[in-house]
């Protein structure tokens, strides 16, 4: 089995690893963090070389590079490598951008996409709501066409960032007659309106990103709608493929697990370092196990898709895999934390605690049990696996559930 790139790519690396170790860090940033400035600079910089942006035409602000797979992994690797930053914060570049390339107007395009890549603008999704989460096409949140706007009504929850997008790409269901799937509209809001009232939400890590939206009576033009009318589920398919992509990267599993490694190597328990216990040797291995695994699944997919052939089955599991490797990590390293773990990680608990060091693996643990919901629950994705990977017949109970759903609808018509 040959792992490597060629000569070609090899090349390709080396000035990629000269790039950034003459850009990253700023010159003048040392000993601090880079500001929004120096790092939209540095960005830009590497547009101009053709490293970032890169699946983006040149008028909307990208480096327009012809598809090249291997490039991509290249650029991931080594910018994870020197953490050196790649998009800016949200979920603007990541989600709806590449939405907007593929179903969106010219006008969306040249409008959103570039101040979107730059991080002048951020993005919130409107999605699940109080009664719609794994089920998301029964949602209620309705739209109205009244002459040349949209008047949208109702409520959204789980929205990550909202309190500080300017933005929101959301689904409202425009159709009321039509088939749940089939009714439902892509709407652009404008979220500095009268009628939006953004409640953030206490999370357990003490923080607040996730928040509650309530729309009443809210505004947006005719024309701010991605795809046609009422083909919205469709076009929600393909923000959501991305974001499971992003989720579900095998270079995550291994950072993660390179941190777990070195928490391992500088915690001690019994006056020796928990990296020599052999409980905790034998749960790394098993560890390492997973994400080597979830590596070499991804060098499948990448050379799949570096011969333009279908990923397969494989790509459905990226993302339970990811979420899973996840927990395990976290959950290692809670246990390796000992009474620490048990410490506020938003607040300093005792005198020399450092909240940058242990207080991430709190907060970190606590965030893998909600990733596992995060862009399609892991129970959800596994019925995806069995259902269109394996063939198998859909579980009993939906069946079930869904034919009582039917019968009741045929009943009360």
């Amino acid at each position: 089995m040959d792992l490597s790139y060629g000569k070609e790519y090899d090349e390709f690396r080396e000035r990629v690893q000269a790039f950034l170790k003459a850009e990253w860090p700023p010159k003048g940033s040392e000993g601090r963090f880079p500001t929004k400035e120096e790092t939209g600079q540095f960005r830009d910089r590497a547009t101009e070389q053709g490293y970032l942006r890169r699946s983006i035409p040149k008028q909307y602000g990208g480096s327009e590079q012809p598809p090249d797979e291997i490039q991509g992994a290249i650029l991931r690797e080594e910018f994870t490598r020197a953490r050196a930053p790649m998009d800016p914060p949200g979920i603007g570049t990541m989600m709806l951008v590449p939405t907007l390339l593929e179903r969106g107007e010219e006008w969306q395009k040249e409008k959103f996409v570039p101040p979107t890549t730059r991080g002048d603008i951020n993005w919130c999704q409107g999605y699940s709501e109080p009664g719609s989460g794994s089920d998301l096409a029964s949602l209620a949140t309705r739209g109205v066409l009244s002459g040349d706007e949209w008047i949208i009504n109702g409520q959204k929850i789980w929205t990550s960032g909202a309190k500080d997008a300017q933005y929101m790409f959301c689904l409202v269901r425009t159709e009321p007659d039509a088939p749940k799937h089939a009714g439902i509209s892509y709407l652009l809001i404008d979220m500095d309106q009268p009628g939006i009232d953004v409640r953030p939400l206490k999370q357990m890590t003490g923080g607040a990103d996730f928040n509650e939206v309530f729309l009443t009576d809210v505004r947006t033009p005719k024309d701010w709608i991605v795809g046609k009318r009422g083909e919205g589920w469709q076009v929600s398919r393909t923000t959501l493929k991305h974001e499971r992509n992003s989720i579900g990267a095998a270079a995550q599993s291994s950072a993660m697990f390179q941190g777990l490694l070195h928490l391992a190597r500088t915690t001690r328990c019994a006056g020796r370092p928990n990296i020599e216990d052999p409980t905790v040797r034998q749960r790394l291995a098993e560890i390492e196990g997973y994400v080597q695994a979830h590596q070499y699944s991804g060098y499948r997919q990448l050379t799949r898709n570096a011969r333009n052939q279908d990923p397969g089955i494989i790509q459905l599991m990226n993302k339970l895999n990811s979420t899973n490797i996840s927990h395990k990590v976290s959950k290692l390293a809670l246990d390796l934390l000992g009474d620490d773990g048990l410490l506020d990680p938003i607040t300093t608990s005792r005198a020399g605690y450092r909240p940058s060091d242990n207080r991430s693996w709190i907060t970190q643990y606590m965030y893998s049990l909600g990733i596992a919901v995060a862009g399609g629950t892991a129970n959800i994705q596994r019925n995806v696996i069995g259902e269109r990977g394996l063939g198998l017949p859909r579980d009993r109970a939906a069946e079930t559930s869904s034919g009582k759903r039917s019968a009741q609808g045929e009943s009360a018509r």
